[in-house]
């Protein structure tokens, strides 16, 4: 994993599971090498605290006494979604290419509940919360989202409000201005 000069290298792969309670999980590296451990705080310095299983990752990796080792995360894309999954009822059909073209909206994570598969988020200068669907959440490469923690939303008005279409860590929307 690391060259002559001992510097990272580039990997991309697959998310094998990430368990941010225990605070790391499992890289599969796109190449067939061994798997390569992804710690909570690595993939907090991205600005995520979770990631879904199966989503795309681009790492920066070190060889350690333990083995291959993610130092820094580089970009995350969603799970390949499946097309036989019913859409989400007020998401409807909408086209991918229509939400992307959405504003990003700064919000805060009022709360999330994974078992309840919903939660809601506040957008900075705006007195109505922002529905957030376990759903959205999973095709948008989070597992699960803390309390208080930043993110960009792109939001559609739904049959009962505002609601996440997108969802992107705070740090992954600034770098892509």
């Amino acid at each position: 994993m690391v060259d002559e000069a001992g510097a990272a290298r580039e990997v991309a792969g697959r998310v094998k599971w990430f368990d941010a309670g225990k605070g790391f999980g499992f890289i599969l590296d796109g190449e067939g090498g061994p798997d390569i451990l992804l710690h909570a705080n690595v993939l907090r310095n991205f600005g995520q605290s979770s990631v879904a299983d199966n989503a795309g990752i681009r790492v920066l990796v070190q060889a350690t006494p333990r083995g291959a080792q993610a130092v820094e995360v580089l970009e995350i894309s969603p799970p390949e979604t499946d097309n036989r999954l019913a859409p989400i009822e007020d998401l409807g059909e909408t086209d991918p290419e229509v939400i992307a073209a959405l504003p990003l909206e700064p919000a805060r994570v009022k709360w999330f509940d994974k078992g309840k598969g919903f939660g809601f988020a506040n957008v900075f200068g705006r007195p109505e919360d922002v529905f957030i669907h376990v759903e959205v959440l999973r095709r948008s490469g989070f597992a699960d989202l803390a309390p208080g923690e930043a993110v960009c939303l792109r939001v559609i008005e739904g049959r009962r409000g505002r609601m996440a279409a997108q969802i992107t860590s705070w740090e992954a929307a600034l770098r892509a201005r």
